[in-house]
């Protein structure tokens, strides 16, 4: 098949999901593209890079980006400020219910006093802002849940079926060679862990939704919807095995077995049981990683004992914190003194290739050189108020309670091999998402009722609400 075939086949493939997914009974408001723009570029690669403007060999242009970057992202950044704005009165309740957020960022922002580079922190820690804001637009939509679904498959819709095509037709921007000369396989991102990261996010929601769809026997359309989630599925296990994210892939596992077990009878009928769940699964990593059962699974899941050089990596950049208790400053730990004190420490150690380290690739670890113990801290602080949010939200509507539980779990997991605790991270992104979409359930603010009701209905059961008086917040009644 040539090139051109490949690509056209590949768009109407991709019409022809947007259009089995469409649905005119759920209004959403315009402003949900921006969340939608920020994530298709989040997840894949600059505009600057996909345009194919060449980096400038200043070493500056590290530390400063691409300036057309800066303005698309100042621009998401302003329009999302400007809905939110608008909105302020609905906002108000989740700022309030998730204090550990806005306390991290805040803590962020006071680090650029210890900063080795404090422009350079400003700049990041404004760019970070973009995730809470566009994470806001999604949660106060008019239709918040069907609003998250509108989002995800307008992202899945376009970054997987173009990944596929970039790694089968399009080998000098889908595929590159690590240093050591082994082929890795890209898609629309710029690295084989980015593109597992895209991957599972994106896949562990579109199980969900598929899960929920086959349930829902008596929902409208569901056939179609079905379909189209199911082939979006499809993309992503496919994916997920060429892209060899080891990571990603156990993620994406471990989140759809708590998405499955979350949504048995045995378990909505006793929300307790899900703490039972939660803690079982973290014994068994704790277990294994403590008593060495950990070296086994990482061998069986193809990679080598010391974790494909990260216990190296880790054990070279601990005494390189500049500062234990409080860190380099935010996003700054690879642009001070410490960076070049860890990668001499690992020339020492025969690493031919660590220049091209910039990252921890142990998510706690990434904040304490950043952050220090606080800012560790106040990350468990947040995993641990958005566990108990969703918990609260699985009570009153296990389908969607579920799922948050399920990411913030797999978050946990997922950053103890890979540093997904930053800002433009999906990893990140989708955390926040979940924990503030769990505080919004838990307080009746995102339809915590009326989900519950619909989760009914879609199972064959008939459950009316305690009283016929309307949600706190009608749907209808926003209109931003």
């Amino acid at each position: 098949m040539t090139t051109a075939l490949a690509t056209l086949i590949c768009a109407i493939g991709i019409a022809g999901l947007f259009y089995l997914d469409r649905d005119k009974s759920v209004r959403t408001s315009k402003a949900l593209w921006l969340p939608v723009i920020y994530l298709w570029i989040t997840g894949s690669r600059s505009v600057s890079e996909w345009l194919g403007f060449s980096p400038n060999t200043d070493a500056n242009i590290q530390l400063n980006g691409s300036p057309l970057d800066a303005i698309i992202f100042a621009v998401l950044l302003a329009a999302a400020t400007v809905v939110l704005i608008l909105r302020w009165k609905r906002i108000r309740p989740f700022l309030i219910a998730n204090w550990p957020i806005l306390i991290y960022f805040v803590y962020c922002f006071i680090s650029f006093a210890w900063s080795s580079n404090p422009e350079i922190a400003f700049k990041r820690w404004t760019k970070a802002q973009t995730d809470l804001a566009m994470c806001l637009v999604i949660v106060t939509d008019r239709q918040p849940v069907e609003a998250l679904k509108r989002v995800v498959s307008r992202v899945g819709f376009i970054l997987l079926p173009a990944s596929l095509l970039l790694i089968k037709y399009y080998g000098n921007l889908g595929r590159e060679y690590s240093p050591d000369g082994a082929l890795m396989r890209t898609g629309v991102t710029t690295n084989k862990n980015m593109l597992g990261v895209m991957l599972f996010v994106v896949s562990l929601f579109t199980m969900w939704r598929v899960i929920t769809l086959w349930r829902a026997k008596n929902q409208p359309d569901r056939v179609r919807h079905l379909l189209a989630q199911c082939a979006l599925l499809a993309f992503g296990v496919v994916l997920l095995r060429m892209s060899d994210s080891k990571t990603s892939i156990a993620c994406f596992a471990l989140g759809s077995a708590i998405v499955f077990a979350t949504g048995l009878r045995a378990i909505k009928n006793r929300p307790v049981r899900v703490h039972v769940l939660c803690l079982a699964v973290f014994l068994a990593g704790g277990l294994a990683l403590l008593f060495g059962g950990g070296s086994l699974v990482v061998q069986a899941m193809g990679r080598k004992s010391n974790l494909s050089g990260r216990t190296d990596i880790w054990a070279a950049l601990i005494p390189a914190a500049p500062n234990a208790i409080v860190g380099a400053g935010f996003e700054s730990f690879w642009i001070s003194p410490g960076e070049v004190k860890f990668k001499e420490a690992l020339n020492r150690n025969g690493w031919w290739h660590a220049e091209s380290l910039n990252e921890a690739h142990n998510g706690y670890l990434e904040v304490y050189l950043n952050l220090g113990i606080l800012g560790v801290g106040l990350i468990v602080l947040i995993l641990i108020s958005g566990y108990r949010s969703a918990v609260a939200a699985y009570r009153r509507s296990p389908s969607i309670g579920g799922l948050m539980i399920a990411y913030i779990i797999v978050s946990a997991f997922y950053n103890i091999t890979e540093a997904g605790f930053r800002s433009l991270d999906l990893s990140w992104i989708f955390l926040l998402l979940a924990i503030i979409s769990a505080s919004g359930v838990a307080m009746g603010v995102i339809e915590g009722q009326a989900l519950r009701n619909r989760d009914s209905r879609g199972s064959g059961e008939k459950v009316k609400s305690a009283s016929n008086k309307p949600l706190p917040i009608k749907a209808t009644a926003w209109t931003v």
